[in-house]
């Protein structure tokens, strides 16, 4: 049978929210990052998370934290790559902490990028070049896209504090 492991991505710098760590800020009552554990959990074998700060409040969700190797907040491709190397699964689901709205058969039907473990030297190779553009990389391997179009908001990235305020319920 074939196993999946997750990994939430909160390794950025939130520069788009004042430098905060994304995946902390509260949202409807707990941390962003605490929706995407509850939505992506329960799909996966074992579950990751990827953060460059903050790590002892992540280890509170219950789940190993890894760190970029690439020093620098080197993008999602760096939380990617130390996924990949540190996943037991034989594939790897990658999420962002901060699209709290993700479905709750992401997995099945696919989702942000569902990979083979094994492209992990490729992306080791594309990363040490210096690159760092997702779809650059995707270019380079056969990929699949997957409609959601049922769900409108699934993907839904909050990337600032303005966003974050609007999707919060109005009482």
């Amino acid at each position: 049978m074939t196993s999946v492991t997750g990994v939430i991505l909160a390794g950025g710098q939130g520069s788009r929210m004042g430098g905060v760590d994304k995946g902390l800020q509260p949202f409807r009552g707990k941390p962003m990052v605490a929706h995407a554990v509850e939505r992506l959990a329960p799909q996966v074998d074992e579950l990751l998370v990827n953060a460059n700060r903050n790590p002892e409040a992540y280890a509170r969700f219950g789940h190993r934290v890894i760190a970029d190797e690439i020093e620098g907040f080197a993008g999602p491709l760096a939380g990617f790559e130390r996924g990949l190397a540190h996943a037991s699964g034989d594939l790897v689901v990658t999420v962002p902490c901060d699209s709290p709205f993700l479905p709750a058969d992401l997995v099945a039907r696919l989702v942000f990028s569902l990979m083979k473990r094994g492209v992990h030297e490729s992306l080791r190779e594309f990363l040490s070049s210096g690159q760092r553009k997702i779809d650059k990389w995707y270019s380079s391997l056969k990929v699949v896209e997957v409609p959601f179009d049922d769900e409108a908001d699934a993907f839904l990235n909050i990337n600032t504090r303005e966003e974050l305020a609007s999707l919060e319920p109005r009482p």
